[in-house]
């Protein structure tokens, strides 16, 4: 027998079981991935929860407080009833303040936000896998691009409170980034090669523009509205403990001499105050929003950084292929190919034009 034969043979085995080898990794991290799917949508939920319940038990804990010490000031000074209701409020108001400190630390509607995105994003990557095994034979390279995509979505949306939790009230507001630091696309090298890979000089104008749009107007905006309902959020934060404070303050005053009826009015004014401002912080979710924001201004560094980085590499037969990358552009901001066409054309007019037209590259946000 030919050894040339055995030797291709042998090649040819060794090469199957490689690839079997491959596939088996990429369907051990889908199920990974499922899994993670499931823990952050049931995380989610426990943390929708704990806004809810811990927000109607604040209201409740308050309006007690409140009632309690409005009942010691209409009945009389002195005696033990007076002592008890007057100790009551206090108690209670000062157990709202501490409950609130927590629930301000840790925003559970934020918590709640962040899981879902954490959700929606797995789910992407368990299709991504998907695509990659149904249209090709996997490389060592798909695996090690979903195991870095699997730790970054991680380390970006944690599961733990203690240690890990991301900061909720940030000196500096940043985009989410849930992907691999400084990734680039690879592509694997054929032996044929298209020529121009569906680009032309056109469509690499038409990206810098898009580029320049969702840099200067969409990822800007998303960052300058995440610092507004931050500084809404520190507010909020600051004042309901402060007023559940001079409310405990105000009850513990009920009935002494000199102060006459003021005790009552502070604990129940008080009070009232620290209602609002608790109902629109955790009702109003505005840590909710807050992250809704911060993670659309990193959708937008998301794209940034794929259009600069396919635009840098130099052999365009390396590529994603050009018109296929122009529809992925397109459907992510909302638009028709002919819309995202209009919207480079018209961004590469004069400065003047270009402030008189003042749109941004996405419609979906």
């Amino acid at each position: 027998m030919n050894p040339n034969f055995k030797n291709t043979r042998r090649s040819k085995g060794s090469e199957a079981i490689s690839d079997s080898k491959l596939v088996q990794e990429l369907y051990a991290i889908m199920e990974i991935v499922s899994d993670r799917v499931e823990m952050h949508k049931n995380v989610c939920a426990q943390r929708e929860n704990w806004n809810g319940l811990l927000l109607n038990s604040l209201n409740g804990m308050t309006a007690t407080a409140a009632i309690m010490a409005g009942l010691a000031a209409v009945s009389g000074s002195g005696g033990a009833p007076i002592l008890a209701l007057k100790l009551s409020s206090s108690l209670l108001y000062m157990a709202v303040t501490g409950i609130l400190l927590v629930m301000n630390k840790i925003q559970p509607s934020q918590l709640a936000e962040e899981q879902r995105n954490a959700s929606r994003l797995f789910k992407r990557l368990h299709e991504e896998i998907k695509t990659t095994l149904a249209i090709k034979t996997p490389t060592s390279n798909d695996v090690k691009v979903a195991m870095e995509k699997v730790l970054a979505l991680d380390k970006a949306y944690p599961l733990p409170l203690l240690g890990t939790m991301i900061e909720k009230f940030p000196s500096l507001v940043k985009p989410a980034v849930w992907w691999p630091e400084e990734s680039k696309p690879q592509h694997e090298e054929t032996s044929e090669k298209v020529e121009r890979n569906g680009w032309d000089e056109k469509l690499e104008e038409e990206m810098k523009e898009i580029l320049g749009v969702v840099r200067g107007k969409d990822a800007a905006e998303y960052v300058r509205l995440s610092n507004v309902v931050l500084k809404v959020n520190k507010i909020l934060a600051f004042c309901g403990p402060l007023l559940t404070g001079f409310a405990a303050a105000g009850a513990g005053l009920v009935g002494l001499t000199g102060f006459g009826s003021w005790g009552a009015v502070l604990a129940m004014v008080f009070g009232a105050l620290a209602s609002v401002v608790n109902t629109l912080e955790h009702g109003g979710q505005v840590g909710m929003v807050f992250e809704m924001y911060r993670s659309s201004a990193g959708f937008f560094k998301l794209m940034e950084e794929t259009i600069e980085s396919t635009l840098k590499e130099g052999e365009v037969g390396e590529r994603e292929n050009g018109e296929l990358f122009e529809v992925k552009v397109a459907l992510q901001l909302g638009r028709s190919l002919a819309e995202l066409r209009d919207l480079a054309s018209s961004s590469s007019l004069s400065s003047r034009f270009k402030q008189a037209k003042e749109e941004f590259a996405s419609k979906l946000f």
